[in-house]
């Protein structure tokens, strides 16, 4: 109700300028104080040192069918176990070697409605894996 009143309102305010009324603005701003709402999800992103590479994907949760996500479901489940807190997943703790190959993972968007950016480097992509699990498996 409140964005016809707003479309209604500039399409008089044209009409009093002497703009056609079809030159009246299609889409209006959100007003002053109302933000708009994020779009749902988080973006992954993976990269190798020095960024020699980079690669990311869209998790949403609930589990969107045939999403971009290869695990998804497991990720949203890690998820929900941490609360949307990237520092406690769950991961799946397994033995890795002492290799310097470091990984930098990121996670920017919305986790059920609250906004999240998150970065963290690993020594290497086993032990980014044993920390995060299927979140970061794509």
């Amino acid at each position: 109700m409140h964005r016809m009143a707003t479309l209604a309102a500039a399409a008089l305010v044209a009409l009093v300028a002497g703009v056609p009324a079809h030159a009246a603005p299609a889409h209006v701003a959100p007003a002053v104080g109302e933000a708009p709402k994020p779009a749902p999800g988080l973006f992954l992103t993976l990269s190798g040192a020095d960024n020699t590479w980079i690669r990311g994907v869209l998790l949403q949760c609930p589990v969107k069918p045939g999403g971009p996500h290869p695990h998804a479901a497991a990720a949203c489940r890690a998820l929900s176990v941490a609360r949307g807190d990237l520092d406690v997943l769950p991961g799946d703790p397994h033995p890795c070697d002492k290799r310097f190959d470091p990984v930098t993972v990121g996670a920017t968007g919305t986790w059920r409605g609250r906004l999240t950016a998150w970065h963290k480097t690993y020594a290497n992509a086993c032990e980014l894996d044993a920390a995060t699990g299927a979140v970061f498996r794509f």
